[in-house]
């Protein structure tokens, strides 16, 4: 009789108890360290906000964050050339037509209408400082780049959690035949590329928001820029 009591009355106090609390286990931080991407930069650990964003995800996540980082990597690495490009002047024919952005002289007498509405030719966008000439694009070339890029989500989609491919930004698109190789895109030797793009795209991001910072407020990058 006084055990069953004394059963009773563990059981009680036990339903009173505080539940625990989860915590990121040395597993779950050792996962993270070892995530493809986390470099000597960062003393071959996970930054702290990267840890704390992380903390309770799961490999899937992981996956998640990384494939957006090379995204954002890879348009940032793109926008860089664009952004300097265009501050520079330099520009090229458009289909080898009139387009009147033909390489240091983007005047023309012929230039071909981007917006028969608005009246914006090629030669407009050629002569415009970056982020005017994004201002002058009509929303029907928005329209075509949002369908586009919709487009490319969905095969990203389907290559990497429909197919289940393992390498983060494994999309099909090569067209320089990286990934043709022996071995290819999951080999040891294409690691070191790898981490390359995701340095390169790293370093274009921070550049990318200070040119476009400058751009926008005059001065608010103390360093050089074009």
């Amino acid at each position: 009789m006084k055990s069953v009591i004394a059963l009773s009355l563990i059981a009680s106090a036990s339903a009173f108890a505080p539940a625990s609390v989860p915590k990121t286990s040395t597993a779950v931080n050792a996962a993270i360290d070892d995530a493809f991407g986390v470099s000597i930069e960062t003393g071959n650990k996970c930054p702290p906000l990267g840890r704390e964003i992380l903390k309770d995800a799961g490999p899937d996540a992981v996956k998640w964050f990384q494939n957006a980082e090379i995204k954002h990597g890879r348009i940032a690495m793109v926008a860089t050339i664009g952004f300097l490009t265009q501050k520079l002047g330099v520009h090229f024919p458009l289909y080898l037509g009139p387009s009147g952005s033909n390489c240091f002289n983007p005047e023309s007498s012929d230039a071909w209408l981007l917006s028969s509405t608005t009246g914006v030719t090629f030669s407009d966008i050629a002569a415009a400082a970056p982020l005017e000439a994004i201002k002058m694009v009509p929303n029907a070339g928005w329209f075509q780049i949002f369908i586009v890029a919709g487009w490319f989500e969905c095969i990203a989609y389907n290559r990497q959690w429909a197919e289940g491919r393992a390498i983060p930004g494994d999309y099909g698109y090569d067209p320089l035949g990286f990934t043709k190789k022996e071995g290819g895109i999951e080999s040891k030797e294409f690691e070191s590329l790898r981490m390359k793009e995701i340095k390169n795209g790293r370093v274009a991001m921070m550049t990318i928001a200070g040119w476009v910072a400058n751009e926008a407020i005059p001065g608010a990058l103390p360093v050089w820029h074009p």
